[in-house]
Parts: C-alpha cells; structure tokens; sequence
C-alpha cells in the first residue's frame, strides 16, 4: 500500500462503511490510537502524518470487527490484504 492521502481516504472508507466512525483528537495516545467499541469510534493522534496514520490504521484495523459483506469489493480486496499480512506477522 503506498503511503498518500488517497489510501488514507480509502481506509477510511472501508471503516465508514463499517459503520466505525474515525475522530481525529489530540492527547497522549501510546499507540497512537484509542478504540471506543461499545461506540464503533476509533480515535487517532491527530498529530500523526499521513505515513503515521495509514500504519496505525493498518494495524488497528485486524483487531476491529468489521462486517466483510457491508465493504465494497474494492474495500473487501483491501481487508483481505490486511489480514493476509497481519496473519503472516502474528508470532
């Protein structure tokens, strides 16, 4: 995945689509993220970059539950992605 503001806005997309809502706070976040579940909010850092923002997404999004079917199929072909390489970095 390249690291520019258009594959940002698409995992963002497939979040929405998830029917998770992403609020971009400040505040001391140690990974950079906070995940609100009962609420389906996922708060970032908004002081990270764009580069900072697609990694935290990439590895936050694995731990979400997100409905495969609700996803576009370009949203699908993504999450696949993602949790083909996050599979194949688990210990």
């Amino acid at each position: 995945m390249k690291y520019n503001p258009s594959s940002l806005s698409r995992l963002e997309k497939m979040l929405a689509e998830s029917e998770y809502v992403i609020r971009y706070e400040r505040g001391t976040f140690q990974s950079g993220y906070c995940i609100l579940e009962e609420r389906k909010v996922v708060v970032l850092n908004k002081f990270l970059g764009v580069e900072g923002k697609i990694n935290t997404l990439i590895d936050l999004i694995p731990q979400l539950r997100i409905n495969f079917d609700q996803l576009t199929r370009e949203s699908q072909k993504i999450y696949e992605e993602l949790i083909r390489k996050s599979e194949t970095q688990a210990p």
